[in-house]
């Protein structure tokens, strides 16, 4: 299990994150606090995998205590839940290791997203004993233009407001493999553990790039089943 530890100051933001995290599988909530004095003291007893940080904190700053784990080469990741936009937090935020920032408020689909993304390497961290390039560049995420234009994808300005470029290229890579068989957005999400209603945001994008062709398949009862294949 991943250990996370929460440090937010409101009560029920806290208490919404922490019913995200528990949703998916592989993480354990085991610190969930309201202040930095409060996570200084934890870690004391105890360090987390991962930590979920606020930035604004009455009379404190999560930046800082993010600077203050690098200095202190306390060994755990950060990822920033905030509702502080500016360009210079942001850049300071990765600048010390954070391995994402989610703008409040925020959907739970890129929560799950960012925590998925995050659990994905951790484990291939923990599997490997040497790790070879093309492993790294998967975990960084550093998709080149080539691969970019060869898809058709340009820029994340092409996709819709709310999609990842990172997530639309893990389920284009598992649609390839698929080859001329018809899929189901339940069926893509199963394989990748990811949630249906992400998968179909994405199916329903590459569908409108003409990457893909949709056939309805009828039942006895209910609503019909959308079927996708790639458009060859």
């Amino acid at each position: 299990m991943i250990k996370v530890m929460i440090i937010e100051d409101d009560p029920m933001v806290r208490d919404i994150n922490g019913k995200f995290l528990n949703k998916i599988e592989g993480f354990e909530l085991s610190s969930s606090v309201g202040s930095l004095k409060e996570a200084h003291e934890y870690l004391k007893q105890d360090k987390p995998d991962l930590i979920l940080l606020d930035i604004y904190i009455p009379r404190e700053n999560g930046l800082d205590f993010l600077k203050f784990l690098r200095k202190n080469e306390i060994y755990c990741d950060v990822i920033l839940i905030t509702a502080d936009k500016s360009k210079n937090s942001v850049k300071e935020a990765f600048m010390y290791g954070a391995v994402d920032y989610l703008i409040k408020p925020f959907t739970f689909e890129r929560f799950e997203e960012a925590i998925k993304t995050y659990k994905e390497r951790f484990i291939k961290l923990k599997s490997y004993e040497s790790i070879e390039q093309n492993i790294i560049d998967e975990m960084i995420n550093n998709m080149s233009h080539e691969e970019e234009e060869k898809e058709g994808l340009t820029s994340t300005e092409d996709l819709d407001k709310g999609l990842n470029k990172f997530t639309y290229f893990k389920i284009w890579d598992f649609l390839i493999s698929l080859k001329e068989e018809y899929f189901t957005a339940e069926e893509v999400a199963e394989r990748l553990g990811m949630a249906r209603i992400t998968v179909r945001r994405y199916l329903e994008h590459m569908s409108k790039e003409g990457k893909l062709v949709i056939k309805l398949e009828y039942g006895r009862v209910g609503r019909p089943k959308h079927m996708y294949k790639i458009n060859l």
